[in-house]
């Protein structure tokens, strides 16, 4: 029952399983393409059966049902090799597990395949090729910041350069880079790794996760004494991420000198190929969004989601990056060293040409890779703040992921959440 599980999850491209026990039902649920899609479940008389299962080949203690454990383990499906990750918490109707897939074969770790423009590519090789400083990666979970670092590592992997990296966990395996995990429960903190590493005369420091000040300093001292330090921080955009790390007590000369860029991403579902329908959209979308501007004069023509065999009657196949990279401009470090607040950092990032995670997504909406739908769904703040600010006389326009025709109700809807943000 459990390797038909996995086997399934496999064959729906999940990237995690669910198994929650209620009192009556024991739920199933894959994670698709960031969303979950629940499925048919073992009975509930085999919940127990189901969950020692997973924790024997997990190496987890079963007799422990109060307590959460972590674990992991390899199975083989259809030729490929597949770490899991397993997570236990104990609940009102026992043990909640979340099984996390990687997929170690398959994984292609270069910006292209993750969804970068050429143009964004060629400036994040850049930035990567400095001789020191910090490149941050933001977002919040499940945002592919990780793969992004990956993709960065797999770029400067090369013999005449020793990498090390300190992770929680370690996801992928990357040959000819030195990974460490962090184990807290014997004083093996990303901070007290960071001080060992140090002296092991590396070149780049990948850190997981900027997680308090302790952490923070000894990144930025790196980064002072020479080395290329990656992490990725948790906020909504990049030019939040100047003021989080001020908030977390790093000096504001100290965050001129060290950081180079800060790349902030969301994933978009990418549209099915074989099922996509294109639609002339009306005026008042075009007008709003601007959809103009990516179209070189041509008339906009956008893709819904249809649903076929092949992506599961979703209309939807595998997710891509939109992004946005604030890169440390001298404009930039002045507002800095005067604390601004990240609205400004990021009118100045704009005006030094600077493309928003929302513009990204619409250039690759109208390219016909994702829809205006699910642009929006991942960066509905970048959104509303258009809204609120363009156009509005056009906004009852855009909440329907239909074609619209009566949208009577929905400015009076709007203008109580939108009053509820301001």
């Amino acid at each position: 029952m459990v390797n038909h599980l996995i086997n399934q999850a496999v064959e729906f491209g999940a990237s995690d399983i669910h198994i929650e026990p209620f009192e009556n039902i024991l739920k199933i649920r894959y994670r698709v393409d960031g969303l979950l899609r629940e499925v048919d479940a073992p009975p509930t008389r085999s919940t127990a059966a189901v969950i020692s299962r997973i924790k024997i080949m997990a190496n987890l203690n079963i007799a422990e049902r109060r307590l959460a454990q972590d674990g992991r383990f390899k199975v083989r499906v259809r030729g490929k090799e597949i770490d899991l990750r397993v997570s236990t918490v104990p609940t009102m109707h026992g043990e909640s597990l979340v099984l996390r897939l990687l997929h170690r074969d398959s994984v292609d770790l270069n910006f292209k395949s993750l969804g970068f423009s050429q143009e964004l590519e060629n400036k994040m090789h850049h930035i990567l090729a400095q001789p020191h400083g910090i490149l941050l990666v933001t977002g919040p979970t499940g945002s592919g910041k990780t793969t992004t670092l990956y993709a960065a590592l797999t770029h400067l992997n090369t013999s005449e350069r020793k990498i090390l990296t300190v992770e929680d966990p370690v996801e992928y395996n990357i040959e000819g880079v030195n990974q460490m995990q962090v184990k807290p429960q014997i004083g093996l903190t990303f901070a007290n790794a960071l001080r060992s590493i140090v002296r092991q005369d590396p070149d780049i420091i990948m850190i997981g996760e900027m997680r308090d000040k302790e952490t923070a300093a000894i990144a930025v001292q790196s980064a002072l004494t020479g080395h290329l330090v990656l992490s990725t921080l948790h906020t909504n955009d990049a030019a939040g991420s100047i003021t989080r790390l001020l908030d977390m007590g790093v000096d504001d000369y100290l965050l001129t000198s060290t950081v180079n860029a800060v790349l902030a991403q969301r994933l978009v579902r990418t549209l099915c190929h074989h099922c996509r329908e294109a639609y002339s959209p009306m005026n008042e979308v075009v007008q709003h969004w601007s959809l103009h501007r990516y179209t070189a004069g041509k008339p906009v023509t956008l893709y819904r989601a249809v649903g076929c065999k092949h992506c599961g009657h979703t209309g939807y196949q595998g997710r891509n990056a939109i992004v946005e990279l604030l890169v440390m401009t001298n404009p930039i470090k002045q507002l800095i060293l005067k604390h601004s607040d990240a609205g400004e950092i990021a009118r100045s990032a704009a005006q030094d040409g600077m493309y928003s995670m929302l513009e990204d997504g619409l250039r690759k909406a109208v390219s016909g890779e994702t829809t205006i739908e699910e642009v929006k769904r991942v960066t509905q703040e970048q959104s509303q703040t258009q809204q609120l600010g363009d156009q509005p006389a056009a906004t009852d326009a855009l909440d329907s992921e239909q074609p619209l025709s009566d949208t009577t109700e929905k400015p009076r809807k709007k203008l109580i959440v939108d009053s509820k943000r301001l």
